[in-house]
């Protein structure tokens, strides 16, 4: 049971979520279906930055989750950590917050520019640095990803449930990967080649990665940023770890430490591994770190 501020009631909570979510599903489903005519692409984007666009999309879903919030919950003790607000501006974790939201309005934003039906919404509740409820919002497949403690299920928008459906699958080769699309590197490449996965599934979003691994469809994902390089921020992990830890899942650092949110800089940096089964993740990490060191995967940095 989740001890929320006081003035929160948890079922009440959850189903506010559940309509900020599709509220914001269909904002993304309105500029999605603009994208797909490319004569209206540029019109969509607000900035001009191919390694980290923004689009109209991500604003507006912004605002729309960040009002909403305020409105219901205008005297609550927590605050709100967003993508969109740290790029216009400079973002303080304030120390004597215990309760943050953690938003990514648009997860994914290359491959919604591009087309493509992997992007989602990710909000999470965090308590002390650490997800306690997690949504994640997935608008091309209707499914609302919701947890809460070790609650966790999926909705479609007519209310009707999915349960997760994770795989049994423990041993490392005949574990289907789900990597990136628009974010690999030269180690993780050489990486997944040494390992030689039973298959490999490539789509963007984090969100939708975690979701995959929920369906039962793969069973691992494995997050690599080189050093110098961008790497994934606080928003892009809360949200995903709440509802994979909640369906008995794990998500961690190759040294099988939990993910630490809260540093100035936001960042996920170096090796992060998610995977289907809390009981065997240890191992998985073990077996990922001795195939690393023994061929010297680290030298292979750019």
């Amino acid at each position: 049971m989740i001890n929320l501020p006081t003035g929160v009631e948890i079922n009440s909570l959850i189903d506010n979520l559940k309509c900020f979510s599709w509220e914001a599903s269909e904002v993304l489903l309105h500029y999605a279906q603009i994208l797909r005519n490319s004569n209206n692409k540029f019109s969509i984007l607000k900035n001009d930055n191919e390694d980290d666009p923004v689009t109209l999309a991500d604003l507006k879903v912004n605002e729309i989750i960040i009002q909403n919030i305020n409105e219901k919950y205008k005297n609550i003790d927590w605050t709100i950590l967003s993508e969109e607000n740290v790029k216009s501006e400079p973002y303080c974790l304030e120390k004597n917050r215990d309760w943050v939201w953690i938003l990514d309005p648009l997860d994914g934003t290359k491959d919604f520019i591009q087309g493509t039906s992997n992007y989602a919404m990710h909000l999470a509740l965090s308590y002390k640095n650490k997800p306690c409820i997690g949504v994640v919002l997935i608008p091309e497949k209707n499914e609302l990803w919701l947890s809460y403690g070790k609650k966790v299920w999926c909705e479609r928008k007519d209310g009707s449930i999915i349960s997760p459906n994770l795989s049994r699958v423990s041993a490392l080769q005949k574990m289907v990967l789900v990597t990136s699309k628009n974010h690999r590197n030269q180690m993780l490449k050489s990486l997944i080649e040494q390992i030689n996965f039973d298959q490999v599934n490539i789509m963007g979003s984090i969100g939708c990665k975690i979701a995959s691994i929920l369906r039962g469809e793969s069973d691992i994902y494995i997050c690599l940023s080189v050093p110098g390089k961008s790497a994934p921020k606080d928003w892009d992990f809360a949200a995903p770890e709440a509802i994979l830890k909640a369906a008995g899942g794990a998500i961690t650092n190759l040294n099988n430490e939990d993910l630490c949110y809260g540093r100035p800089n936001l960042k996920q940096e170096g090796i992060i591994i998610a995977s289907n089964n809390l009981n065997n993740h240890n191992e998985v990490c073990a077996q990922i770190k001795e195939i690393i060191t023994s061929n010297d995967l680290y030298l292979e940095l750019p």
